[in-house]
């Protein structure tokens, strides 16, 4: 490319060289040769008049001081008489480098002003020198705008090319580069935009894989904790198949949350909120968790109202309070207490043990993305926070030491029961 531009600049200068020194030669040519002919009719007007005023006043033409007034001029004069006067003064050029005007009076004189054509041929070639310089200069100078301007184009494209390949390569950073150029800068406006939502859009995959792997955890413990309940009491066919039953609860569960995760991936997760019976889901709760939390030599206690309806989604009440249950687990100690509550125009679901609870420098960034103090995911929290906004409601820390997590439902009734949310952040 850059040869291309290179050539074509070059073409169209020496075109534009060639449309103006031609005509501009010849103008030059012309116009001296017309200066000198003007010149040398001057003179031969000038010389009449003088000639004319000697005779009138009876005085002879001195050859020698019309040489010195007309240097390197051949001068003829003639005068009618008895005899004519023929006058010549200097030397004659040769023919056919010859130069002449003349001049004639009413009273017979007649005088012609010759010169050697050599010195106005060299005059005009020393212009013509000089133009055919300014042409040299001027096509030096077309190429070196030439090689700047495609050294400005150039490199620009090799510089997009080379983003372009990058963000094949799956580098999505923006370059942030212009170059000063309308539509370069356009196109590498239009390139950094889409290496921002080719970042987002990996950064959306890399948080799925992790949210997935995550939620999917607290379900699949579940899964096993019920198959393994099973192989342990494979002796008592009623306990074998409630156990079967909680199974296939967990692998429902599992399923529902997996659906959960793709529809939040693609930004498209439009639930839409009903009448949850806190009753029964907080019993599925506590079956699948009791036996956890008895092998652990812990209990779980539920204490508060019972009966209470609140508008959300089931799935998504229940992975919070799962993922408050686990943490309790993990982290706390003690007693777990799940408190039932309504006030506030809310329903309120507390989860609280009776362990060391949260360091105060970590209280306030509980339910930032990543923040763990206990060598967890620092996901849990966030993806629950998430999920009870999904439904409408929040999720707060009441209480850090010992810890108390607050679910706050909406109540049946609520004017934004219907609302459509997206999935979590």
């Amino acid at each position: 490319m850059r040869r291309r531009l290179l050539s074509s600049t070059l073409l169209v200068a020496v075109i534009g060289v060639l449309l103006l020194g031609i005509p501009l030669g010849v103008a030059v040519n012309r116009l001296i040769e017309e200066e000198a002919t003007q010149e040398l009719s001057s003179q031969a007007k000038s010389l009449l008049g003088e000639v004319e005023y000697a005779r009138i006043q009876d005085q002879p033409i001195d050859p020698e001081q019309l040489k010195r007034k007309y240097p390197d001029r051949y001068i003829q004069i003639y005068a009618k008489g008895t005899p004519p006067q023929v006058t010549t003064v200097g030397d004659e050029p040769p023919e056919n480098h010859k130069m002449t005007q003349d001049a004639q009076s009413e009273n017979g004189v007649y005088v012609a002003v010759s010169r050697d054509k050599t010195e106005v041929e060299r005059e005009v070639r020393a212009w013509l020198l000089l133009i055919l310089a300014l042409a040299a200069a001027a096509l030096a100078v077309a190429v070196g705008l030439a090689i700047v301007q495609s050294r400005r184009l150039t490199l620009p494209l090799s510089d997009l090319a080379m983003i372009a390949e990058r963000l094949g390569s799956g580098d999505a950073r923006p370059s942030k580069h212009r170059y000063g150029i309308q539509e370069l800068d356009r196109v590498a406006e239009v390139l950094d935009r889409s290496a921002t939502r080719i970042s987002d859009l990996l950064a959306r995959e890399r948080e799925f894989a992790t949210d997935a792997s995550h939620q999917l955890r607290t379900p699949l413990t579940g899964l096993t904790m019920r198959l393994e309940e099973i192989v342990a009491a494979a002796h008592e066919p009623g306990i074998v198949k409630e156990e079967g039953e909680a199974a296939i609860v967990q692998a429902e569960r599992l399923t529902a949350v997996i659906d959960e995760l793709l529809a939040a991936a693609r930004r498209q997760r439009h639930a839409q909120t009903e009448v949850v019976e806190l009753d029964d889901l907080l019993d599925q709760q506590f079956i699948e968790w009791g036996p956890v939390f008895r092998r652990g030599g812990r209990q779980l206690k539920l204490s508060g109202t019972r009966g209470l309806q609140a508008v959300g989604t089931s799935g998504g009440i229940s992975q919070v309070i799962s993922t408050l249950l686990e943490n309790s687990l993990e982290h706390g100690d003690g007693t777990v207490t799940v408190t039932t509550s309504d006030k506030d125009r809310s329903v309120l679901v507390e989860v609280a043990d009776e362990g060391e609870g949260i360091p105060e420098d970590l209280a306030p960034r509980v339910f930032e993305r990543n923040v763990s103090g206990a060598g967890g995911t620092g996901l849990g929290l966030t993806l629950a926070r998430a999920l009870a906004a999904a439904d409408g409601g929040r999720l707060e820390l009441v209480r850090p030491r010992p810890a108390a997590f607050a679910l706050f439902l909406r109540q049946v009734g609520d004017p934004g029961r219907k609302r459509v949310v997206s999935g979590p952040a």
